[in-house]
């Protein structure tokens, strides 16, 4: 023993932690063992008082005897599992399943078949379509579609659909407000309109009794509206379709009306530049006496080219008189005289055409070419603007007298013989499904409290 200790004391030296971790291992086996002894002490105050019987000892042997026969241990039956008993979260769940679930459900099934009336649909689908030929006026100057695309007419008209404007407009022609009155608020509370409300009250019960489904792919707008009579859904409808017609011709006219004005006014300030560039050229045609100056200088050129073909032909014959007389014979001084002249009338044809040396005294012939060219260009431009600006008024004419945008019914109102509405059924499954959900999360939310408590 005591070598015994001696190894355990110089292993407890060698490994300190080790035991600490002894003596936690021991302090778990000896609670385990008192556990395990109280559920049996627990196990035998509840079974049922054995006969008494002498206990064999451990010096007895396996086997004690009572009066010469062998009687053998008695062991305990075990404890009956306890019946289960009705907790307050059992009472919570029932409570809170009757109240979330089985009460709304109750009471919308019992409202929609007591209370909601029938109503019938009328159902209609319309697109706006937009023409995409171009007139043969356009041909002229490349001028473009003056009609845009019907997408953003189709999206504009989605957005009128569900404006107060169009429920004003419907309701003072139909009387909304009579319509949906005729089944009172008394009888059918959640279906039926208080003719009492302001325009705000019946646009947002429009917007409950017209549904609009609207297709960006395809353009195509489908409308379904609801009402306590057929005919009286038809007949909104019918005023539905009225009015959207309406705003595309408003639309279209408008568009019509802007191109047309621009283009007139184009036409009028290009029509005015052409007469300013013709006026400027008549101007200059009287100012300077020539009709068009390129003539004139091809005239100016021929009689400069003749005069100096004359002065040639006097310097030769000059030349000639020199060679053939005596120095003071008149013929040479008349020679001389003659080619002179000649000279002096090149010098001033040739300053007319702004050549030589005092071509920049007075105006020159250069000088009004110059000119007339300046002119002659601004009235070829200003010719130029009126062709494009006169063929676009034109297309704008032309776009006028036809109809580039209109609203096409693919699906005209309908007339229900039938009330498929409220939809009683599908409401009652859907308030049971959502009633359902919000208490299972309810549930859910207090078990998790609970587990963390």
């Amino acid at each position: 023993m005591a070598q015994s200790s001696m190894k355990t004391a110089a292993a407890d030296v060698e490994h300190p932690t080790r035991k600490p971790r002894i003596l936690r291992a021991k302090q778990r086996t000896e609670a385990t063992i008192e556990r395990i002894t109280s559920d049996a002490r627990n196990l035998s105050s509840d079974a049922e008082p054995a006969t008494a019987l002498p206990v064999q000892s451990a010096e007895a042997g396996p086997k004690a005897t009572i009066s010469g026969s062998f009687v053998p241990h008695t062991v305990p039956s075990p404890t009956p599992a306890r019946p289960a008993r009705t907790r307050g979260r059992h009472r919570f769940l029932t409570l809170s399943f009757v109240l979330f679930f089985v009460t709304p459900v109750t009471l919308a099934g019992y409202y929609l078949w007591t209370f909601a009336a029938d109503q019938y649909a009328s159902n209609l689908a319309f697109s706006v379509r937009s023409e995409e030929q171009g007139s043969a006026v356009e041909l002229l100057g490349g001028v473009t579609e003056l009609s845009g695309s019907s997408t953003v007419d189709t999206d504009i008209l989605f957005a009128y659909l569900t404006s107060q404007e169009l429920v004003s407009k419907v309701n003072d022609r139909l009387d909304l407000a009579q319509m949906w009155s005729k089944v009172t608020v008394n009888n059918d509370p959640l279906f039926a309109y208080d003719p009492t409300g302001t325009i705000e009250d019946l646009l947002a019960h429009w917007q409950r009794k017209i549904s609009i489904i609207y297709d960006s792919a395809t353009r195509l707008i489908d409308v379904r509206v609801l009402a306590f009579d057929p005919a009286d859904a038809q007949a909104v409808a019918q005023a539905i379709v009225e009015e959207s017609t309406a705003l595309i011709n408003a639309l279209s006219d408008t568009a019509r009306d802007d191109a047309i004005n621009y283009a007139r006014d184009e036409l009028t300030v290009t029509s005015d530049r052409l007469k300013e560039a013709r006026q400027a050229l008549t101007l200059f045609r009287n100012r300077t006496q020539i009709v068009d100056p390129d003539i004139d200088t091809r005239n100016q050129m021929g009689v400069l080219v003749t005069r100096q073909r004359q002065l040639a032909e006097a310097l030769i014959d000059f030349d000639l008189l020199q060679d053939t007389t005596r120095s003071g014979d008149p013929r040479i001084a008349q020679a001389t005289r003659r080619v002179d002249v000649i000279q002096k009338r090149i010098d001033a044809e040739r300053r007319k055409l702004g050549l030589g040396a005092g071509a920049q005294e007075g105006v020159v012939f250069a000088d009004l070419v110059g000119e007339y060219e300046g002119l002659m260009v601004d009235r070829e431009f200003a010719e130029a603007a009126y062709t494009s600006a006169l063929a676009t008024h034109d297309a704008a004419l032309a776009e006028a007298r036809r109809q580039s945008r209109y609203l096409a019914a693919h699906i005209r109102p309908t007339l229900a013989q039938q009330a498929e509405y409220p939809e009683r059924l599908k409401m009652l499954l859907l308030v049971a499904l959502c009633s359902f959900l919000g208490w299972s999360i309810l549930s859910l939310v207090f078990y998790s409290l609970r587990d963390r408590r």
